[in-house]
């Protein structure tokens, strides 16, 4: 998982904000059901990278810790 912010098809900011609409309009499920199933989607896709070998399972073992960290201020 590459620390590049630039793509071909543009740039994580530009991702992000639109993952950002599309949550919002998500807003009649409750918080809890959004972390689910965006779990599960992040899994499918993080397996599907090492599968594909987009990414190492270390890299994609990193990033899950690495969002641990930010999700829960801990390490």
């Amino acid at each position: 998982m590459s620390g590049n912010n630039e793509s071909a098809d543009g740039t994580i900011e530009e991702c992000v904000d639109i993952i950002d609409e599309f949550v919002a309009g998500l807003d009649r499920y409750p918080s809890a059901v959004l972390a689910f199933a965006l779990r599960a989607h992040l899994a499918g896709l993080l397996r599907a990278m090492v599968e594909e070998r987009v990414c190492t399972r270390e890299h994609a073992r990193q990033f899950v810790l690495d969002l641990e960290r930010e999700a829960l201020g801990v390490g």
